[in-house]
């Protein structure tokens, strides 16, 4: 695969930088992999796995290399759905197909709402859409807990506590928020506030992310072929039952994934994931005879 080349893209209130891995000649769609806040490094060995396309990765705005101008950090789905339509738009490429992991998820389905034409398929793997589970309002009150506790204590503890939650099986007990905080430390993470508050997973992310509405008349009558990821080993994790019960809302089934919620990964952040097999499964999934049905 050809190396990376970084380029710039002004948009409202930010400056987006995106790499691009050309293959000429391409044999497939422009492949698209976006996450949220996680920035374009999380895909490096992902986007090795695709020599025959054209791989676009990009820094969400407040992230990375992407500046805000107001310095922020993080944005909005809406926002960061209006970043990709200008980044596609900028490519001149589109359709394109969309891999999109986590909060990237969230925009992703943000964005064919909106642009349905810019997107051939989207994998949806793992988007916390809190909005579609029965226990929404523990969910949503323990993330308001989290960013509260951010703002109060600093980075160690909304971590500890985000960890938790993120790794919790099952429907969200009622007192979840009432049990003891956890330690920090058990987790590797400063028990001591350093005074900063400019992390974008639990700053202004967690809470416009997890309360973000899905607008599920426009997203079925799209052209776009959305799949819904889950990881095999992530059943019962929040993001999990998030990916199943949106399956359902869209009527349509979901794609087992290899591993657990950031099974692309090959060590990026310090997590293994299994990335060979990861990618050999969304190759099969990209592929245009394969389709996945609509229930119902």
């Amino acid at each position: 695969m050809a190396e990376a080349k970084t380029h710039t893209l002004d948009v409202p209130g930010a400056v987006l930088r995106y790499d691009v891995r050309s293959t000429v000649p391409a044999t497939a769609p422009v492949l698209l992999m976006i996450a949220s806040p996680m920035d374009a490094s999380g895909f490096a060995t992902l986007a090795r796995h695709f020599t025959d396309r054209t791989v676009v990765t990009y820094d969400p705005r407040g992230v990375g290399r992407s500046e805000r101008a107001d310095g922020g950090s993080g944005g909005t789905p809406e926002e960061h759905a209006d970043d990709l339509h200008r980044l596609i738009s900028a490519l001149g490429a589109g359709p394109v197909d969309v891999f999109a992991s986590s909060g990237g998820a969230v925009n992703g389905l943000a964005l064919v709402a909106r642009h349905p034409e810019q997107v051939r398929t989207l994998v949806a793997h793992e988007p916390p859409a809190v909005q579609v589970l029965p226990d929404r309002e523990r969910l949503l009150a323990a993330s308001v807990d989290i960013h509260r506790t951010y703002e109060r204590d600093g980075l160690g503890l909304a971590m500890a506590k985000f960890m938790v939650l993120i790794s919790h099986r099952g429907p969200l007990p009622a007192d979840f928020t009432d049990r003891p905080a956890p330690d920090p430390a058990d987790f590797g993470l400063p028990t001591e506030d350093d005074g900063s508050r400019d992390d974008p997973m639990i700053g202004p992310h967690l809470i416009s992310c997890s309360h973000f509405q899905y607008d599920f008349d426009r997203l079925r009558a799209a052209p776009t072929r959305i799949v819904v990821g889950a990881g095999a080993e992530s059943e019962g994790e929040m993001c999990n039952r998030a990916a199943v019960a949106l399956a359902r809302r869209l009527a349509t089934e979901v794609v087992t994934f290899p591993s657990h919620h950031a099974g692309f990964l090959g060590g990026e952040f310090g997590v293994e994931g299994e990335p060979d097999v990861f990618a050999a499964t969304l190759r099969e999934v990209l592929a245009e005879e394969t389709r996945v049905p609509r229930v119902g």
